[in-house]
């Protein structure tokens, strides 16, 4: 515990660090209270009934931060944007241009930033479609009139992107990801309401059941923190260098490689994903088609939280997002010429693309353990189910894993950014 508060008390009593604090929290405020501002023309208690008998929409539900069960203005929440930056990310590998304007330093990340901006708005328009079709199939909307259908779309993609211009505010001026501690704050938002309805449901089950409940909660947590410190440490020796009557360089690092390079992004990624199918579903089984009307119910049946289809395939996204969240964070060629440039190698490795293959080896071994942990803890719940019989878990894997791993995160950019500034402070001395 002190290692995490002795980060945050530095941080504060750093002026520039306590601003920075300052206005994430004062977003993350912002962030609670359009949470709790309904849009208009929807019967919330009728909304409220739904999510308690529909484990798909209770999950949505989680993340978008308890926004969806409010039908609030910020009832998309997030996730518009995020299934953009994966468009947008997928589309690098196909168009090559995309990628070298990726490439281009600043300049590149700020163009494809803004196509991600642009693409949020009809991924958003969409959602808000397929949104309203199953509540007025619910008889959750009060009027069906073009009026209320044009005020609800626009609503809920104008929320989309005022989450998303809060999320990028966090991530330039505030600390951390803007758009993991957005997801952090709204999971924390409704953990209280959610974990005393699972405590209340396992206590009036059984005894053992709360037990366990408690078990698979802190075991989560342990081995959450261990598998996002875990590391593998590559030795790197230095050569000596001669020059005139002095000797430079020499002796011996090594370089950390985490088995879980990819952080929690896999997860926000595949979670925003699974859900679109269901999504669509519930759209295309409201429209006048026949065949439309089959397909919408076949991928509602496909999809459905408790089937197997639904698990094993976000299963498969979690671990194939780590891998290539992976690829695109760490790239060994780059590493090996660093590494090279400064005079060093890895003992028994030649230097140059030898030492890259060699790390691209290593690391693509070691994310094998860190996607399948993920996976695991994906589908947990779903597997506790299975095993116990209850029906309390439907969200607790996932949801500690993302909280845990972003309090982990953003611990660690504190520390950097309090690094950074005690070394700036001695280079000014």
């Amino acid at each position: 515990m002190n290692t995490i508060l002795t980060p945050l008390i530095s941080s504060w009593k750093t002026p520039e660090l306590r601003r920075k604090i300052l206005l994430t929290a004062m977003l993350f405020v912002l962030f609670r209270l359009f949470a709790h501002i309904p849009i208009p023309g929807v019967d919330t208690n009728k909304l409220a009934a739904l999510f308690a008998q529909n484990q798909f929409l209770a999950l949505l539900d989680v993340f978008s931060g308890g926004t969806l069960v409010n039908f609030s203005i910020l009832a998309l929440g997030i996730n518009p944007y995020i299934n953009a930056s994966i468009i947008l990310q997928l589309l690098q590998i196909v168009f090559p241009k995309l990628e070298e304007l990726q490439k281009e330093g600043d300049y590149g990340r700020e163009k494809i930033n803004q196509y991600t901006r642009l693409l949020t708005i009809p991924l958003a328009t969409v959602q808000a479609i397929g949104m309203f079709a199953l509540l007025k199939n619910q008889g959750i909307v009060s009027s069906v009139n073009p009026l209320t259908f044009i005020t609800i779309i626009c609503t809920m993609t104008a929320g989309t992107v005022l989450v998303m211009w809060f999320g990028e505010l966090i991530t330039e001026y505030g600390i951390g990801n803007g758009i993991s501690l957005l997801i952090f704050a709204g999971i924390v938002g409704r953990m209280p309401v959610t974990f005393g309805q699972a405590f209340t449901a396992a206590t009036a089950e059984s005894v053992t059941n709360l037990i366990l409940l408690l078990g698979l909660g802190f075991a989560v947590i342990a081995a959450t923190v261990v598998v996002n410190e875990a590391v593998r440490k590559v030795t790197v020796q230095y050569a000596r260098r001669i020059r005139g009557n002095k000797m430079y360089g020499g002796g011996a690092s090594f370089l950390p490689l985490r088995v879980n390079q990819a952080g929690v992004i896999p997860i926000i990624f595949a979670v925003s994903l699974v859900l679109l199918p269901s999504l669509l579903g519930g759209f295309l089984a409201q429209v006048k088609s026949p065949l439309l009307v089959s397909l919408g119910h076949g991928l509602t049946y496909l999809f459905n939280p408790n089937g197997v289809f639904y698990n094993l395939f976000y299963f498969l996204l979690v671990i194939g997002f780590t891998y290539f969240y992976t690829a695109i964070t760490f790239n060994p060629t780059k590493i090996a010429g660093e590494i090279q440039k400064y005079g060093g190698f890895i003992p028994g490795i030649r230097p140059g693309a030898p030492t890259a293959s060699y790390l691209n080896y290593i690391l693509t071994r070691i994310t094998l353990a860190g996607a399948l942990f993920l996976g695991l803890i994906a589908i947990l719940p779903s597997l506790a189910r299975g095993v116990t019989g209850m029906t309390t878990l439907l969200i607790g894997g996932t949801s500690v894993l993302i909280v845990v791993s972003v309090v982990l995160e953003t611990v660690k950019t504190l520390e950097a950014q309090l690094v950074m500034r005690n070394y700036e402070g001695f280079l000014k001395e």
